[in-house]
């Protein structure tokens, strides 16, 4: 039988496709809580982190958009993560790894621009913690992909 009409192939990728748009949304909600606090506290009460402020903009939008599309990427690899091995160590090396390379490309680009590193480092604390909230609300103990495994919406990828 062809590989790209088999049943089980087809339902394997439908649940990494759900896995994705739970990453996907987490991340996007994660993004708008810490542009709020940038904007709300961080830029308002510290002078060095003013650049954070952000207004309703299309570069706004665009950065909320890549978070978005990252997120989703997080949540169909994070379903592969939260096999049924339950591995700590591999969960949280997929978050730092998704938040650590998003947040160090950040903090270099800071570096490279001259000016004070301090808010390209918020952002980069940022980016780990997006993908942190993320795993928190797909995980064994999360609320989103745990509710969905549960109520079997999403089935959890199964270790070979």
């Amino acid at each position: 039988m062809n590989a790209i009409l088999d049943p089980q192939l087809i339902a394997e990728r439908i649940e990494s496709l759900k896995a994705g748009i739970i990453g996907g949304l987490s991340v996007c909600f994660a993004f708008a809580i810490a542009s709020l606090l940038n904007t709300l506290v961080l830029a308002k009460y510290f002078q060095t982190l003013a650049c954070l402020q952000s207004d309703l903009n299309w570069h706004l939008w665009v950065s909320g958009t890549v978070a978005t599309f990252t997120g989703f990427l997080f949540g169909v690899t994070y379903r592969y993560l939260i096999r049924s091995d339950q591995n700590p160590q591999l969960k949280a090396g997929g978050v730092l790894a998704f938040g650590l390379v998003r947040g160090l490309t950040q903090i270099e680009l800071g570096w490279n621009s001259h000016s004070t590193i301090w808010p390209f480092s918020v952002l980069a604390f940022e980016s780990v913690l997006w993908f942190g909230i993320a795993a928190l609300m797909q995980s064994a103990v999360g609320i989103a992909l745990n509710i969905a495994i549960q109520l079997r919406w999403v089935k959890p990828f199964s270790s070979i």
